[in-house]
Formats: structure tokens, C-alpha cells, sequence
């Protein structure tokens, strides 16, 4: 039987399903986590062999102990993971200090965490990469921008998610982000602005570096500008996943060495003609993300894929195979409105519209809302254009 420590099981809400399909597997899983005991939900409680509370997760020493005693009384430990970008560091110190050999280890961390760094591995396989400088000095922007001209963004080079991110059109504000907006001991990349949209390769790579699940989404909007703007969010997961980013995932993948591990690798596909990029409809490359898609986006592959990423990963874990889904595909689309906004549509007539095509329906957590919006409509569509339509009808507002 083997030993799996899941770390932060209750956090994600939707992740004690990862537990749930590692115990089916026969599998002792042992959480670690800073909730009481009994405000796991009950669902999980039932996926762990044992839970181990700390104090708080950002406290390595206490986390380092929980390890210990789960190997004091189980044993060797197979596997450790969160699935969470958050922890991806912390997870790795972890497997370093214990041998725990069956993932990522520190060795790995600049290449897959550090943005300057991921773009090497995307030119070694041909994926061209935006040009761009560390934040220094405003002399060496003021160089940079000259090469590449406005806008630039800006962004943590060691970030999650858009936090911190910025677009930058003009002298005032670059001044305001060197003055301003930079936090203090982080370095900071900029690049030369990309115009185009987000589309992405999902997949489950075995321990061979072989693909056992592809899917991806498209993120039309950007994340900076939700997060900036307190904008809606919208994304969807592909019907079907377009051969050039499945052709680019594989070939990251290779590139950076993935093996057993849900992905998440973000690519641009332009939107115009970009000197030095591509033309227009050309995959290039955003990020890497070692770890499933953020948000609900597990629960959405499953609907868009007649599938169950949750087993389909647990497969990986304890066979290194999984059965290949069968079913219908179709467009699962994501809408997170923004509070205080005067929309057409209220809550209860979009729930009475689309009563039979939506599949979740709830509140954001305050901790996500920045990127998803307050409130969040999960829905599945067999054509583009009735997505479209549902899109239009959940964000559209009155004119003021």
C-alpha cells in the first residue's frame, strides 16, 4: 500500500476529491493541514487514513514534523503533493528533505517557478517567447522599452497567478509602478506587450512523460486587466483541444522534463501579426504551471469531457495508467460577475433561462475573487454560438 501525503487537502473546497479517488486506489492518505479537524467537510474526512493539523502551513518546521511523524508511523512515504501553485516550492523542500524521489525536488524549482527562466526550455522546442528585461533600475527599462516600445507588462519573475501584474503604456506609469507598485525584495520581469488570447494544454502526464488525459481552455479576457480592472472573468474549457496547442504542450512538456504530474501550460495565440512573435492565429509562449488549471477548472474538464480528472490523476499515482474517457465533448463555459455591477439578467431569471445547461452555481471565496468575480455560473454548451449567447446574457449591464 502506498503512503501519500496531501498537503492542504481541504483548500482547494473542490481538491478532497484527489483523496477521495487516491483512497478507492487502496492507498493511505495523509492530509496536512492548518483547519480543525472538524471543519473538514465530511467528504473528506472519509478520503484520509489520518490528518495531521498544524498551527499554519506557512510554518515549515511544523509541517517538516507532520511529515516525520507520518513516516514514524507509516512508513516510507511514495508521494507528496498539493496540486497547488502555492505550495509547489514548499512541496519540493519537503520531497528533497526526505528522499521522497516521486516528484519535483529543489533542484527543479528555478526553471518551472521563475518566468525569465521557463523561456529557454520553450525556445529549446522551438516556441517563441516574448523579449524581455529584470527590473533593475529605471535605466534599464527606459533601454528595454526603447527596444520594444509600449506597452511593457510587469510582473513578479516568482509569481502565482496576475497578482502584481501590470500594464505599462507610458512614462507616468512606469513611474508609478517603480515608485509605487513594486514590492519591495521582489524582482520584478518586464516584457514586451503580447496581443492576443490565452488558450492552454491541460493534461496528466505518466511517468514516461506520455500524455494519459489532454484538454485545454481559452481565457478571451485578460487576467491582468479582471484582476486590475475588478472586472467579470470569463474562460472555457476547449470542446476539442486545436492540434497546434496540443502539438506545443507535448512538446513542453518534454522540454521541461514532466513527469506524473497534472499541468497547466499557458500559451498566446495572437490575435494580429507580431514582429519577432509570429502571425496571426500563431501559438507562442506564456507559462508554465505545474499543477491543475486554479478554481473549479478540474470540475469543468469533467463536464466538457465526460471524465473524472480526479480518478484519472489517482490512476496516474497508484497504476501510471488510467482508462481513457468516453463520452460527449462539449464547451463548459465559466462566468464570474463582479458585485455592484447593474446587470440585465438577475441571478434567478439566468438560473431560470439556463436551468438545464448550467452545472454549478455559487459564491466565490474572497481569497479568489480578484481573478474569478463574486459570483460564479458554470455552464455546458454543444456549439460556440450558444456559449456566446449565454455569455452575452450573464454580463451584459444597463447603460448608466
Amino acid at each position: 500500500m502506498k503512503n501519500v501525503v496531501f498537503i492542504s487537502p481541504h483548500f482547494p473546497t473542490n481538491y478532497w476529491q484527489f483523496c477521495r479517488e487516491l483512497r478507492n486506489n487502496g492507498m493511505n492518505v495523509l492530509g496536512i493541514g492548518d483547519a480543525p479537524y472538524d471543519e473538514l467537510m465530511p467528504e473528506l474526512k472519509d478520503s484520509l487514513t489520518e490528518y495531521y493539523k498544524v498551527g499554519s502551513l506557512e510554518d515549515y518546521e511544523q509541517v517538516y514534523r507532520a511529515v516525520g511523524y507520518f513516516i514514524f508511523k507509516y512508513g516510507r512515504i511514495d508521494w507528496l503533493e498539493s496540486n497547488n501553485e502555492y505550495w509547489l516550492e514548499r512541496d519540493a523542500q519537503l520531497r528533497t528533505d526526505f528522499h521522497i524521489t516521486s516528484g519535483f525536488q529543489v533542484e527543479d524549482m528555478p526553471r518551472i517557478k521563475y518566468k525569465s527562466k521557463m523561456k529557454a526550455y520553450y525556445q529549446a522546442v522551438g516556441i517563441p517567447t516574448a523579449r524581455y528585461c529584470l527590473v533593475e533600475d529605471r535605466k534599464g527599462c527606459e533601454k528595454f522599452i526603447k527596444e520594444v516600445g509600449w506597452p511593457v507588462v510587469v510582473k513578479p519573475d516568482n509569481g502565482v497567478g496576475a497578482s502584481h501584474t501590470y500594464k505599462l503604456s507610458d512614462e507616468k506609469e512606469l513611474e508609478d509602478f517603480l515608485e509605487n507598485k513594486r514590492l519591495e525584495g521582489v524582482c520584478y520581469i518586464m516584457e514586451e506587450f503580447i496581443r492576443a488570447e490565452v488558450n492552454s494544454y491541460d493534461a496528466i502526464i505518466d511517468s514516461k512523460g506520455e500524455p494519459i488525459f489532454e484538454t485545454g481552455n481559452v481565457t478571451p479576457m485578460s487576467i491582468m486587466d479582471i484582476v486590475n480592472e475588478e472586472d467579470n472573468s470569463i474562460y472555457y474549457i476547449v470542446k476539442d483541444l486545436p492540434d497546434d496547442v496540443r502539438k506545443a504542450g507535448r512538446a513542453t512538456a518534454k522540454s521541461f522534463g514532466v513527469k506524473s504530474r497534472f499541468v497547466h501550460f499557458e500559451f498566446f495565440r495572437l490575435t494580429q501579426d507580431q514582429e519577432g512573435m509570429g502571425k496571426k492565429g500563431d501559438v507562442v509562449a506564456l507559462e508554465v504551471n505545474m499543477r491543475p488549471c486554479g478554481g473549479f477548472s478540474p470540475d469543468m474538464m469533467n463536464f466538457a469531457n465526460s471524465a473524472d480528472v480526479y480518478k484519472i490523476w489517482a490512476d496516474m499515482i497508484a497504476f501510471d495508467r488510467a482508462e481513457a474517457p468516453e463520452g460527449e465533448h462539449a464547451y463548459c463555459a465559466y462566468a464570474g460577475r463582479r458585485d455592484g455591477k447593474d446587470f440585465v439578467l438577475s441571478h434567478d431569471q439566468l438560473l431560470e433561462k439556463y436551468d438545464s445547461a448550467l452545472r454549478m452555481v455559487g459564491r466565490i471565496p474572497d481569497v479568489l475573487s480578484g481573478a474569478m468575480g463574486n459570483q460564479m455560473y458554470v455552464a455546458v454548451f454543444s456549439t460556440k454560438k450558444e456559449m456566446d449567447r449565454f455569455y452575452s446574457d450573464v454580463l451584459k449591464c444597463r447603460k448608466k
